[in-house]
């Protein structure tokens, strides 16, 4: 098909830059190995950008977001008995909400900052020794008790 013939009621492509850019001047680059530094961007375009105080608001928020995805796999909301509708979709609302935060954490990773990526395995493991290990259960429970309203996340 030659490149200047489109279908009936297709506009064509629009043109961009041969090196991938919008044609505008960007400061900061995609990084597809792991770095060190401030400046980076995590999950919304400009955020945190190059003040010290905005990254570490953001290293908190990933921390918070990953014991939040830990909490939200050990928790339960629904109480024994409760009706099986209203039970199942509160099961199904916790389910959707744990993995869109996952999901977030997993993107904030994918900026490959150094510190990005050791606050979210910081704050799973901070929310699974609270939530989820023995340390502050008061009895031992059988391994077929449920401990929590979610099946466990896949991995």
């Amino acid at each position: 098909m030659d490149p200047d013939h489109h279908l009936p009621g297709m506009s064509p492509p629009p043109s961009t830059p041969m090196n991938g850019t919008d044609g505008m001047d960007h400061k900061m680059m995609t990084h597809m190995t792991f770095f060190w530094g401030k400046d980076t961007l995590i999950l919304f375009s400009g955020w945190p950008g190059t003040s010290t105080g905005m990254y570490v608001l953001a290293l908190v928020f990933i921390f918070v977001l990953a014991v939040l995805v830990e909490w939200l796999s050990h928790c339960r909301l629904v109480k024994p008995g409760s009706n099986n509708v209203a039970a199942g979709l509160i099961q199904a609302l916790m389910h959707a909400v744990r993995v869109g935060l996952a999901y977030m954490v997993m993107l904030a990773v994918m900026s490959f900052n150094g510190g990005v990526f050791i606050v979210a395995v910081a704050g799973h493991l901070v929310g699974f020794f609270i939530f989820g290990s023995r340390v502050f259960k008061d009895t031992e429970m059988p391994p077929y008790h449920k401990t929590s309203d979610l099946p466990p996340t896949s991995n």
